[in-house]
């Protein structure tokens, strides 16, 4: 899907000059903030932003300081597993 933002014409040369591809830094910007609010999991956000591995997301996302969102849902499923182990 393709989004149109508008930009007002005085705030768009200052968020040029920042550097970098605007429209990158607006899909990063919007999947952190989803990420962060719980609108999308970190598999959903590591496709939108088209990172191979979770672990280029893990850096992406600690380089912006957001922790990984863990889950009481995911420590038991992690417990269940190990016990299945014998651990």
């Amino acid at each position: 899907m393709d989004l149109t933002v508008h930009i007002p014409d005085e705030v768009f040369p200052r968020l040029q000059a920042a550097g970098g591809d605007l429209s990158r830094r607006a899909l990063e910007a919007l999947g952190v903030e989803e990420y962060k609010n719980g609108h999308i999991t970190s598999a959903e956000l590591r496709r939108m932003l088209g990172f191979s591995t979770r672990y280029e997301l893990d850096g992406f996302l600690k380089d912006r300081g957001v922790l990984y969102q863990y889950t009481i849902e995911d420590l038991e499923r992690e417990r269940e597993g190990l016990r299945r182990l014998g651990f």
